[in-house]
């Protein structure tokens, strides 16, 4: 009995492997050129991709896809999945001090599946409470629940007083302690170290911070800086010391600089920097996530006068802000800020990137392959190659005619598990 059972688990990863599909579509985006193939033909063994192109191998499992797209799992560089959208700002405030911890794990497990659906196959989460962003990495890699690969940050770090204070707008001792550095508030270039090194410990993949204030903080003013240059130098060194990219979260231009200069891998938002930072940012290959998307869930939203204010303001920025950046040739990443809309709303930040001039080529690069790169995981994931894992998702119809069909994703598969097939029977 001992041996048979021995024989199971060796084998068990060889079955497993044996499971082969091929995708068939009309069109095919593989993420590295700026044009389709056609028609689109993709051979799945296993968790990878075994081909792409060519003729279908006989006697396997062929899905059919028809009039569609086919091209690599989208990446969503800046996501909350752990936090809801509630256009109701205060409401929302009150809900995050009353409802339990295990109430808010619950919730994130359907922010991540609404994601999946989505068509989004990796995430990177940027900033979270109570290491609910790790235990849901945990679970949907044990694959205990569905979801996208996600990479964490546990605490985004900021000042206290700062967008990345939680304590920030209530009143002193409501919440028995001042944030410190075990909560990402910090205000040396020593304790920004150690909120690196507490978060790297504890499961964080990236290191996400606060160099300027934020539009939905309460408090602050958006553009102002909030962490020096010698706490963020720390802090980004920390982080490549112990091999993890950082993000920061940046509207102004004089806190995007200081990150620019301490290495920062990506300025999230950007919403008002001028054309020196932009050039910064192309000189040190320094990523921009424009987050557009934001803009469908602050329509809707009821905010107090302050952040009403600071909201109107930088939605007014955005489009002309990314409109430089892609002048300058300032690399673009996709993200969302999923949170701030309604989770698996994702894809719209395709379609609006194209309204600020993208192509709709350098759009969807923009959520495939230069996002694995932002996020490091180019080997792996981001483009339509031989050895790559499967992640692969169909769209109707052809996106290049029109980019909004994104918004209606058909086909998922994360690792050559399909989540999603709306469309065609396995034949």
């Amino acid at each position: 009995m001992r041996i048979a059972w021995l024989a199971l688990l060796f084998f068990a990863p060889l079955l497993e492997a044996q499971t082969t599909y091929v995708l068939k579509a009309a069109h095919l985006f593989d993420g590295k050129n700026n044009s389709l193939v056609q028609p689109g033909l993709v051979v799945v063994s296993g968790n990878k991709i075994q081909s792409v192109g060519g003729q279908a191998p006989a006697g396997v499992t062929v899905i059919d896809l028809g009039d569609a797209t086919l091209l690599p799992g989208f990446i969503d560089s800046h996501t909350h999945l752990t936090m809801d959208f509630n256009p109701d700002y205060n409401g929302a405030r009150l809900a995050g001090l009353s409802r339990t911890i295990p109430e808010d794990a619950i919730r994130a497990t359907v922010n991540a599946r609404k994601t999946l659906m989505a068509g989004f196959t990796t995430v990177r989460d940027v900033g979270s409470e109570d290491f609910l962003d790790v235990g849901l990495r945990n679970s949907i890699n044990a694959g205990i629940v569905p979801g996208p690969r996600m990479l964490v940050a546990v605490h985004a770090i900021g000042a206290t007083g700062g967008h990345c204070d939680d304590g920030q707008g209530f009143r002193f001792g409501l919440l028995n302690h001042e944030m410190g550095p075990e909560d990402g508030v910090v205000n040396s270039p020593d304790e920004a170290r150690f909120a690196v090194r507490f978060n790297i410990k504890y499961g964080a993949d990236v290191i996400k911070t606060c160099a300027t204030g934020g539009v939905l903080s309460p408090t602050d003013d958006v553009d102002a800086p909030q962490l020096s240059q010698a706490e963020l130098d720390a802090l980004v060194s920390a982080a490549h010391e112990l091999r993890r990219k950082t993000a920061a979260h940046a509207h102004g231009s004089e806190g995007a600089k200081r990150a620019v200069r301490a290495g920062i891998d990506s300025i999230e938002h950007g919403t008002f920097i001028d054309d020196e930072t932009l050039r910064m940012m192309r000189e040190h290959g320094t990523y921009l996530v424009p987050t557009l998307a934001v803009r469908s869930g602050i329509a809707e939203s009821k905010f107090p006068p302050l952040v009403r204010q600071k909201a109107d303001v930088a939605l007014k920025a955005q489009d002309n802000m990314v409109r430089r950046a892609l002048g300058m040739g300032v690399k673009i990443a996709l993200g969302t800020d999923a949170a701030v809309y309604p989770h698996g709303n994702n894809a719209l930040e395709f379609v609006l990137m194209a309204n600020d001039g993208m192509t709709p080529a350098q759009s969807l690069k923009a959520g495939t392959s230069s996002a694995a790169e932002l996020l490091g995981l180019q080997n792996k994931i981001g483009t339509l190659e031989s050895g790559k894992l499967a992640d692969i998702v169909a769209v109707p119809g052809n996106p290049f005619e029109n980019i909004k069909v994104t918004q209606s994703v058909l086909f998922v598969m994360k690792e050559g598990t399909i989540y999603r097939n709306d469309r065609s029977a396995a034949k």
